[in-house]
């Protein structure tokens, strides 16, 4: 857990995004004591006071009666009696980074902020877990890195364009979108 030890114990944490870095400095402990979302930390087993990521997750759906008609037939496709349901339970990843330390490290099979997706995947569908999850979602920064970390990782827009989500979110068409929705389906892990 990412908490007032966490804060007190270890460096600073720098994923390299100023916004992102704030937030785990700052707002962390507030944003989970008023219920908001539980943030998380991996620490270096060698150094307790490096943190290597961090994430913070809360509860979300994926609304199916606001999507367009072929992105809702692909969220509907392995849902069983589709018609009743209009409303999907999801886990939102809030914020997520990697440490500029950490990253893209040369001797790793995977890098570090794959693993730390595997392991959130993996912590929803396990038998352990208290709550029906069958999504992850993410407003993902709008710009070339985030964006391919998570298609990497098997996530697809939940709009197929920037306009579209525009349109739904009454964002003014001449605005730049800064995030962009974007979902797992966690079904396909349990196949």
């Amino acid at each position: 857990m990412y908490d007032e030890a966490i804060l007190k114990n270890t460096s600073p944490f720098d994923c390299g995004n100023s916004d992102l870095n704030d937030f785990f400095a700052s707002d962390v402990i507030d944003y989970s004591s008023q219920l908001l979302g539980k943030s998380y930390c991996f620490t270096l087993d060698s150094d307790e006071k490096q943190i290597v990521a961090a994430f913070t997750i809360s509860n979300d759906s994926i609304k199916t009666v606001s999507l367009p008609n072929a992105r809702k037939k692909k969220v509907n496709s392995d849902i069983p009696r589709p018609k009743q349901m209009k409303s999907y339970p999801a886990v939102l990843i809030g914020r997520l980074g990697v440490s500029i330390h950490f990253r893209n490290l040369e001797n790793e099979e995977k890098s570090i902020g794959d693993q730390l997706m595997d392991f959130i995947k993996s912590w929803f569908i396990d038998h352990a877990n208290k709550t029906g999850c069958r999504f992850i979602v993410v407003d993902s920064y709008n710009s070339i890195a985030p964006l391919k970390y998570y298609k990497r990782n098997g996530f697809i827009e939940l709009f197929s364009s920037d306009e579209q989500e525009k349109d739904f979110m009454g964002i003014p068409k001449d605005t730049r979108l800064n995030t962009r929705l974007l979902y797992f389906d966690l079904i396909l892990l349990t196949r």
